[in-house]
């Protein structure tokens, strides 16, 4: 398939050298000279192509989203800190039979690690002196605290445990993404981790999210996405 990717610092590279090497095509390549461009200009941009994938900056989601649904390109949305807007873009993609995928987190093992944080929410959630904590670190380049994994995670054990614990976030150095979910008890603790050794895991999840989007409309969460692999939908 043809992919335009949306964003061109390091996940848009990683993404461009992993989707070549999976056999895909790079179509037009949108980064920050494309800043001032109108949702119209940019859906010119993205003719031919059969997915776009954006890592690009929250301010410009809503944007892209039109552009996209506009070309009739299904848009793969990696970037986070635009939830605030998440129902306008609904709307507008819905309005035109688009396609679009968003997600905290594109590695398909933070995914499952949401299904592992679930399921160990709903048994400790059956015995009070247990009480929950979320810890999150990352290198000091990434901008939002929490991150949108952590906040991710934390309303998944919201669904079983009750509302009211904090999360602790860390910006230090190289770190790379680790996100802790823990359960304290008088007699002891249990923690579950997830840590990311390189971008690969997200830009991989995200080419697999846009090959999935092929001839469909709609939009999703990345986990919807993953069940439905899991189904082998």
């Amino acid at each position: 398939m043809k992919i335009t990717i949306i964003g061109y610092g390091a996940m848009g590279k990683l993404i461009e050298s992993l989707a070549v090497s999976r056999g895909h095509e790079v179509g037009a390549v949108i980064d920050e000279e494309s800043a001032g461009a109108t949702a119209e200009e940019l859906a010119a941009r993205l003719d031919g192509s059969d997915a776009a994938i954006d890592f690009s900056v929250a301010g410009a989601v809503r944007r892209n989203a039109e552009a996209c649904a506009i070309a009739g390109v299904p848009l793969v949305e990696g970037t986070t800190g635009w939830q605030e807007e998440l129902e306008d873009v609904r709307a507008l993609v819905t309005e035109r039979e688009g396609a679009f995928v968003y997600g905290a987190n594109f590695s398909i093992g933070v995914n499952l690690f949401y299904r592992i944080v679930e399921r160990a929410s709903e048994l400790f959630s059956n015995f009070s002196d247990y009480e929950v904590f979320l810890e999150e670190r990352h290198h000091s380049r990434k901008v939002d605290a929490p991150s949108g994994t952590a906040l991710k995670l934390k309303s998944i054990v919201e669904r079983h445990i009750a509302e009211g614990f904090s999360i602790a976030s860390t910006r230090a150095g190289n770190i790379p993404g680790t996100h802790m979910v823990g359960f304290d008890g008088t007699a002891d603790q249990i923690t579950l981790t997830h840590t990311a050794r390189s971008r690969e895991g997200f830009a991989a999840g995200a080419i697999s999210a846009a090959e999935w989007t092929e001839g469909k409309t709609g939009f999703w969460e990345f986990t919807e996405v993953i069940d439905e692999i899991l189904r082998g939908d």
